[in-house]
């Protein structure tokens, strides 16, 4: 499946990048920003995190990513000695890897790598990558063979880091991981529910709204234009499924947090949007076109310009919209990528 229409492209300033997790440039994970928009009224308005509850209604139904961040970078040298970086996106068919190969720039951030062709890279700990061929899906991707690696997340744990592209100072893995985070497997962090804490969760489970997991490993991000999202392992279990569907038969808001669990719960629902318990890969994309149907309301971070995930966005916001409220948030100083600000939007 491809991607009916272009992404959202806009000037994105480096300023509005944040530069670290919340906690080290404030009081903690959950001093972010908060903005809300509604769908319906096409209101705006400011708040903080921590208010998110106050946004909600008793009812209304939370879906969080229990998925947990690998530290899927790897450093690799070609035959020729040139360095470079690995990141293990996704395991593929046959045992085989989707990776992407990029160029380490100074300061700690990388490139798109340099065009290569089918070979072996070196591998930390004598381990080897076997480039095979380029994914028809996502070019960019190598289908690749590992070898001298028994398994994979233990072979990350020993060698690899988290995945980021800017310099700048290196953050330790734990600072890419949410409070849910209990199923390794994200190359890259499940960001959206980065800010929550243990308070927060209380006080919308008093307030009578339902908290509930799903499991999505997120892949690598798609910053290159028009690329469609790589294929996901994910897992609705039937206690998420059956509380999704009562609550919301019930009147209740279901609340997704993060474009990960939009597209884990709209890989599972029928054209009546009722959710059916599963698990497998999925490869659907979520536009505009085909809009949602198991999911009210989301709360995500800051998606870069032509980016898919603001494809995503487009199916709960008109893209004059989402583009006033990509305007207002950069005009506001909100600050985007995974350690960046909240955006919530409401039906």
């Amino acid at each position: 499946m491809t991607m009916a229409s272009r992404p959202l492209d806009f000037s994105l300033p480096v300023s509005s990048i944040a530069v670290g997790p919340a906690e080290r440039r404030g009081t903690g994970r959950d001093d972010v920003r908060l903005m809300v928009a509604s769908r319906s009224t096409r209101s705006i308005s400011h708040d903080r995190f921590p208010s998110l509850d106050e946004h909600l209604k008793a009812g209304d139904v939370v879906v969080v990513n229990t998925s947990a961040t690998l530290p899927a970078a790897v450093s690799a040298r070609t035959g020729d000695g040139e360095p470079l970086k690995v990141h293990l996106a996704s395991p593929a068919s046959g045992g085989l890897w989707s990776v992407e190969v990029r160029t380490p720039v100074e300061g700690g951030g990388t490139i798109p790598g340099p065009d290569l062709s089918a070979q072996t890279l070196q591998l930390p700990g004598g381990a080897s990558a076997h480039l095979l061929a380029t994914s028809i899906r996502t070019p960019r991707l190598w289908i690749t063979a590992l070898e001298g690696v028994d398994d994979v997340t233990e072979f990350l744990e020993e060698h690899g880091e988290p995945i980021r592209y800017a310099s700048g100072p290196p953050w330790p893995i734990s600072d890419y991981q949410t409070i849910f985070a209990t199923d390794p497997g994200s190359a890259e962090m499940p960001s959206a529910a980065r800010p929550f804490t243990a308070d927060l969760v209380t006080r919308l489970v008093s307030r009578g709204i339902a908290v509930v997991p799903i499991v999505l490993h997120a892949g690598v991000s798609s910053y290159e234009e028009h690329e469609s999202p790589g294929e996901e392992r994910y897992e609705v279990p039937s206690s998420t499924a059956t509380m999704v569907n009562a609550l919301r038969a019930g009147g209740g808001r279901v609340i997704a947090v993060g474009t990960t669990v939009v597209r884990a719960l709209e890989s599972v629902a029928d054209h009546a949007g009722t959710l059916h318990p599963g698990q497998g890969i999925t490869d659907l994309i979520v536009t505009p076109e085909r809009g949602v149907r198991a999911v009210d309301g989301l709360l995500t971070g800051w998606h870069e310009p032509r980016s898919s995930h603001l494809t995503m966005l487009e199916a709960f916001l008109p893209r004059v919209y989402l583009q006033r409220v990509c305007d207002e948030a950069m005009a506001s100083g909100y600050l985007w990528h995974e350690f960046g600000d909240e955006l919530l939007i409401l039906p």
